[in-house]
């Protein structure tokens, strides 16, 4: 995708703010793998590749495997995800679709088995973070240079 605005040079306040719920991100409880694994298959839902380029390399450096990278987005039909992954690559998807999905109870009280009422708070803004960053690439285009 070709850049339309350079939203750094444009809106560096906003970006700044964006950058900081990163460092917040970071900051959390939750595993980095996971949270690179969230990244990627909400990327894939809202088909940012961008997004997804940056994420899956991200999650190579962390020594994510490739099948578990090549295979977020059938989570669901795979057997080398934990319980609690799943859960929350369920949820990614539940609030990344939240028009259609919404987030029921029954999600919510699975979440909760396998994480704490902080853990909920940080998943569920992680997954607005990367859906917010995905709509800002995918409205913008990206910033950063491609190779070919």
């Amino acid at each position: 995708m070709e850049q339309r605005i350079n939203y750094l040079e444009i809106a560096p306040e906003a970006i700044g703010i964006m950058m900081e719920m990163e460092k917040y991100n970071r900051s959390t409880g939750l595993d980095r793998k996971l949270r690179e694994l969230i990244k990627i298959r909400t990327s894939l839902i809202n088909g940012c590749a961008y997004c997804i380029n940056m994420h899956t390399a991200d999650a190579r450096k962390m020594g994510e495997t490739e099948q578990r990278i090549f295979c977020v987005s059938v989570w669901g039909d795979s057997d080398f995800y934990t319980d609690a992954e799943k859960v929350a690559l369920e949820l990614a998807e539940h609030v990344t679709l939240v028009p259609t999905k919404r987030v029921p109870d029954e999600l919510y009280n699975r979440v909760r088995i396998h994480f704490s009422e902080k853990d909920y708070v940080d998943l569920v803004i992680l997954i607005n973070q990367i859906n917010n960053w995905n709509r800002i690439s995918i409205s913008m285009g990206a910033f950063a240079t491609t190779t070919k």
